[in-house]
Formats: structure tokens, sequence, C-alpha cells
């Protein structure tokens, strides 16, 4: 009897379909649905394709849906064809399990997701009444979505609603309002109803609203103006330096904001010597830049600091950073495949190569593992998912992780965009020894394999994907002898394709303020939007038509007035955490920080593995112990790759300043700088200006003079504790241990 029944409904369903394939709507009829067009709208609207109901792993109660409707044709077969179709009954709508429980008329343990009688449960309804279609013949596909206003200034507290229009391949039009997803990502400047109705918050600023209809998103601007904007008189007052001056006082005059003063010629000197060398300046340099009443001494300091004088000290700063990005674990790839590396990537900016010529030497390599540095990173990302994920998040800002799996969540990457940037890479081919920890006593071999492209399938449809960049032509004529990496590392460095040069400055523009003008600043996408887009723009086409000079880049950035404003806030800017309306203050990286006392005490420290003498700044790789570097954050050697850095102050790393006795011990040699000052014929006032000097670039105030002559007189103290206690206490402030 039981499986009469279910022969029935099964030929009941077939009628249905039929019918409708057989027939268009009649006039008055409801028009045609499809699954892809109507339904999957819906349950993504109302949560049911979400990672917290069905689409979670394994599904909810043996109903399993794809994460963000990443795979629709699956979804399409769970609802119609699984477990029988029982799910929709065509027969009887109505009593269709997807209607009685996604609004709750019988038991759901998610409650009433579809209001009853809603438009969302008519559509439904209408569309298992039709024959539950996949498609109907020839409709378009949806193209864009666009939020309107797309930007808007709000009144503190003040309600206004947005809407979505989404335009389809044929040219046509849907309102989708209704049917869309909205987030705030920072509830402070703005909160959002699921109906899209937009409540400014009562803090001033800048804030987005995130809209997703099915796999597209877009943004909608919320700007709260303070309660009172500054004259344009104070803008106009403004001194300009360059480009980046312009472009940031027209976003600070639209937020009411007043950018700080000038920092004062000590902090530039010390601020810019450690961005660009990652030492502390010279004390003799020190005296004679602030005794310089040059009025371009500033720029004149940016030249000498970028010139071929410090190319060795410029080279091993910028070599860490970018190290930390490029170079494996050891214990994966072996010990002289990552030394290789580290010193290509040395002598790349030593030699102040084009960044565009080192990312394409680094991603067309070919060669030995033991020979040639670049084969380190293709040793480690072995896999072209692999080295697509890396590509896409370094060079280009973009993070594609999620979309390897499924749908990006709040970005319109999917999987065909995952491993069709990894289709670039499915023509590698490599030979010998394999990765092994950690000599690796024999070389392994890369190339190009000619031929070799069509390797990389999607995951889901099993179908071989031309190479593609995100948001890229795709390349789908590439010759059987070209290399489909050079083809990629040509489409991203060109000027017309400027996401490179974003993504490029972006990072340079963090490593110098702190923060990127897109932060995180791998993380571009149209949910995460700059702070200041204009001026992102044209640094990025500065950099392109400058051949992509990193120190030009430097330079720039270092000679605006911007960079050179006091970290001390004034009344409009107190709040500023993102406008760069000031200098936000930068604890000194690990390296820099043991460089800078090592520096002091004149005691070098000694590193397993580097010749005497050799600086912390010099290490290629995080496996050489070291206490200090570990308390102050370097990036975790066991990790794979070492190359996340935590940044913030701890407790940790005030007890070990205060408390170290390795730092003690250097204070004290008899042999250190502590020692031979206080042996010098120098006055207890000249020293206290050299110890000002060398550890905070600037003389002492007359206050600090008097304290630190007067405690030379202390009762038991020695000449050279004396030295001793007030160089600790200097190296312990926070004024030597932060950039600002």
């Amino acid at each position: 009897m039981r499986s009469f029944l279910q022969n029935g409904l099964a030929i009941v369903s077939f009628l249905a379909m039929a019918g409708n394939a057989m027939s268009g709507p009649e006039e008055g009829q409801q028009p045609s649905l499809s699954f892809r067009n109507d339904v999957l709208p819906i349950l993504s609207r109302y949560g049911c394709a979400s990672g917290a109901c069905h689409a979670k792993a394994g599904g909810q109660n043996g109903f399993h849906l794809t994460v963000f409707a990443f795979d629709p044709e699956a979804d399409f077969r769970e609802i119609v064809h699984s477990d029988r179709g029982r799910r929709v009954f065509p027969a009887a709508p109505e009593q269709s399990l997807l209607i009685l429980k996604g609004t709750g008329r019988i038991d759901h343990e998610g409650g009433e997701a579809i209001k009853q009688g809603s438009v969302a449960e008519q559509t439904l309804l209408n569309w298992i009444r039709q024959g539950m279609p996949w498609e109907v013949p020839g409709e378009p596909t949806i193209e864009t979505i666009a939020v309107s206003p797309p930007e808007e200034r709000y009144e503190k507290g003040q309600t206004r609603s947005v809407s979505v229009t989404a335009r389809f391949s044929d040219g046509s039009t849907r309102d989708v309002t209704s049917l869309c997803e909205f987030t705030s990502p920072d509830t402070a400047f703005a909160t959002v109803d699921e109906d899209g109705h937009v409540t400014a918050g009562h803090t001033p600023g800048e804030g987005v609203i995130v809209i997703r209809y099915l796999d597209h998103v877009d943004i909608a601007r919320v700007t709260v103006p303070p309660d009172r904007l500054q004259p344009d008189a104070a803008y106009a007052a403004l001194p300009v330096n360059n480009e980046i001056d312009r472009y940031a006082w027209e976003r600070l005059k639209s937020l009411g904001i007043l950018p700080s003063e000038l920092c004062s010629d000590a902090e530039f000197l010390r601020r810019a010597t450690l961005d660009v060398t990652g030492r502390l300046p010279d004390p003799e340099m020190a005296k004679a830049f602030l005794a310089d009443a040059s009025p371009d001494k500033r720029a004149k300091l940016v030249d000498t600091l970028l010139s071929d004088a410090n190319a060795a000290a410029y080279a091993d700063f910028w070599s860490t950073k970018w190290g930390d990005l490029l170079r494996p674990n050891t214990q994966r790839v072996g010990v002289k495949p990552v030394y290789l590396l580290d010193d290509w990537i040395r002598q790349r900016f030593r030699e102040n190569t084009p960044w565009d010529a080192f990312v394409t030497e680094l991603l067309t390599a070919q060669g030995s593992s033991h020979e040639y540095g670049p084969i380190a990173l293709w040793r480690d990302k072995r896999e072209p998912a692999d080295m697509a994920e890396f590509v896409s998040r370094i060079f280009l800002g973009v993070r594609l992780d999620c979309a390897k799996c499924h749908h990006h969540p709040s970005e319109k990457w999917g999987q065909d965009d995952y491993y069709a940037l990894a289709a670039f890479f499915g023509s590698m081919k490599h030979k010998g020894q394999g990765i092994s920890a950690p000599i690796s006593g024999e070389p392994e071999y890369w190339w190009h394999q000619p031929g070799q492209t069509g390797t990389v399938k999607h995951p889901v449809t099993e179908v071989v994907l031309a190479p593609k960049p995100p948001d890229g032509p795709v390349f789908d004529e590439l010759q059987d002898q070209t290399d489909p990496r050079a083809a990629l590392a040509g489409w991203m460095t060109s000027p017309d394709h400027p996401q490179f040069a974003k993504a490029t400055v972006n990072r340079v523009w963090g490593e110098l303020f702190g923060r990127g003008i897109v932060h995180p600043v791998d993380d571009f996408r149209a949910s995460n939007p700059g702070t200041n887009e204009p001026l992102l723009d044209w640094l990025a086409a500065d950099f392109a038509r400058d051949g992509y000079d990193v120190k030009n880049l430097l330079s720039t950035i270092l000679n605006s007035r911007l960079y050179q404003l006091s970290s001390l806030p004034n009344e409009t800017n107190l709040a500023d955490l993102t406008h760069f309306s000031r200098a936000y203050r930068r604890r000194l990286p690990a390296e820099v920080l043991l460089d800078a006392v090592t520096e002091l005490t004149g005691k070098p420290e000694t590193f397993q593995g580097l010749p005497k003498g050799a600086t912390a700044m010099q290490q290629w790789n995080h496996k050489l112990s070291n206490d200090f570097l570990d308390a102050f954050g370097r990036p975790d050697s066991s990790a794979d790759c070492p190359c996340e850095r935590d940044r913030s102050p701890s407790v940790v790393q005030a007890l070990h300043l205060m408390n170290s006795d390795q730092f003690q011990a250097k204070l004290a040699d008899a042999e250190g700088w502590a020692a031979n000052l206080a042996k010098s014929e120098s006055t207890e006032t000249e020293l206290v200006d050299r110890l000002y000097l060398a550890s905070l670039s600037r003389p002492p105030t007359e206050e600090e003079r008097k304290t630190a002559i007067a405690y030379f007189a202390s009762e038991g103290l020695t000449r050279q504790q004396a030295i001793e206690d007030i160089l600790w206490s200097l190296v312990n402030s926070a004024a030597f241990v932060f950039n600002h």
C-alpha cells in the first residue's frame, strides 16, 4: 500500500511538471517561476541556507543545503528529489513540508522562518504548483545588484530606507529589497533591520551597510557628520606638501575633523629613520639635524635615508617585513631553501628592484630548491589552490580562502574564482626530494610543463577551468609554450589593472601609519571599503607611473604633511582611529627594539648560526632562539607559515624590559657603552644630553635634565651606575618603545 501511494505521488508530480513545461501561464495566472531566480533568494534571505541552519555540516534534521547556496543544483535536488521528494507535494502544495515547516505550522526547530501569508510563502506555493521547475527556458541570469542610495548623510539617530535593484542579462531589472540580507559591520555608526531600514548611530564618522542578494554584494555608505563642521578657511590654510595632503584634507573636511599639528623635528627624525631603516638615528646625526635651520631639511633627510648609503639597512628592515609574508617554515621546506629565499629577497631590496619585476620573478621561478631562492615558495605552496590563495592575498589583497569550499559570505567571490586562479599554476611539475624536515639534503626541481594547463577542475561540477584572475579576463587562448604564470604576472602588473598597485601601496601605507587605507591590508572587498579611496587610487596610479619603485613610494608618503603630523590629538580628532588625522603610535617591531637596545648598550646580541655582530634584522628565519624576540611578538616559528606578528603591547613585554637579566648584563658590562661613558671626561650635563639624543633623538627638557643630573648625586651610586639607571629608565619609557 505504501509503495502504491509513493508511486502515485511520483506520477502526480511528474504530470504536474510535464504540464508546466508544455504550456505557459494562461491569462491571469502567475508568471512562470524558477528555482534559481525565485526560490533560492528566499532560502538565502530567511536563513535556511546559513551555516547556523540547514547549511551546517551534515545539515539539520536530515535536510542539508549548501552554504550560501554555493551549489544551487545540489539544493534543488535536495528539495525536489531527495527522500523521494517528500519535501514538496505538487498535488496539494499547502501540505508540502517545505511550506509547513518553513512557516511553523508544524514543529520546526527554526520556528516561523517565513511568515504565513507573506509574499515569500506565496512564491514557494506557486513554484510548487508549477511543478518545481529548475529554470524557465530562456530566463535571464542576474548580473549585478545596486543599492539606492549608495551613499547618504544621516543625522544622529535618523532612520532611512535603502532599496536594492537586480539587473539581469537581458537588461531587465527587479526590485529585490525584500529578498536581501542586510548587515552592519560597525553598529556604532549605523544599524539596519531585515527590511533595509537604516538607523544612524550617535557617533560621528562613517560606516557601511552590507547588502547581499544570492552571490552578489553591494554596500551603502552611511556618514554621520559631527554636530559642528569646521569652516572652509581652516582647511584652505592647511599646508599641502603633495597630492596625499589634498586628498586627506578633503576627506577630513567632509567629516568635520582637523588634523593635528606638525610633529617636532625630533619626532620626525626618529619616526622616519625607524620607518625606513629600522634603526635609531645616530646621536651626532640627530644633533646636526635639530640644529639645521634649512626649511627643506626634512626632504633632505628622506633623500638621505633612501640613498645608496643606507641601502643595506633599508634592505634588511624591509626584507624582514616581506620575509614574514614570503618565507616558509624551515621545518616544512628545509633550511637551505629558506636561507636562499631570504638572501634573494634582501638582494632585490638592496638593488631596489621594481616591485612588478620582483613579483614576476618570484611567480615564474623554475629550477632547483638548493640553487634558486624563489623555489622555496613553490616547494611550500605545492598545490595550485594553495598558490592561488597566497598570490591573491599577498599581491592582490583579496582573501579568497572562504571560496575554496563555498561562496564568500560577504563578497562576490565563489569557487569559480578560486579554482580559476588556481588554474594558472596547474602546469607546474616537480621531481626530487619532496618536503622533509628540516635539513632536506637533496634538492627538488620545479618547472612549468607546457600544454598542461587544463588540470584544475571545479570541485562540484568537475569542469576543467580556464585560467582567470579575480575580476579579470579568461585566459583560454594561451599558447602551448606560454607559461600561464607569466601571463598572470603580466596581467597583474599592468597599469590597466590597478589592484596589484593598490594592494602594494596599501600594505606599505599600513606599515608607515599602523593601519591601511583598506584595513586589514589584505582584505579588499566591497563590504570593507577604504577610508579614503580617492587617495588610494591616486597612490596606486602614481606608484605604477613611477615604474613600481618602492623607494619613490616611500619618499612620496614620508614627504607628505599627513605623515609628519603629531600624535597628539586636538578636540576634533580625539576619537579618530581610521582617517589618519594624527599619527597613530606604533610599538617598535621585535627585531627593531632588540637592535636598538643592543646599540644603546654597546653589546651585540649573539644569534645561533649568524656571524658575530649580526643584528636581529639580519636573521633569516624565526627558529633562532631568542627570548626577547619571542616576548615582543615575532611570528611563531612553529606556525605554517610563520607570518603573523602580535603588534599589541603586553605585560610580558613590560616585565621583560624591566627585569631581563640579559638586558641588565648588557647595561653593566665593563666594556659596554655605559662603562665607556662613565670613563669619559664628559660632564654630567653632556652625559644626560647624549643619553637622550641616543635613545629619543632629542635633548632632554630642562626638567628632565635637572632630574637626571640630580640623580648622579644619589648616595651610594657610582657614575657608571647612575648612567645605567638613567639609560634603563629611558629604554623602559613609552617614548622609546613606541614610534610616534
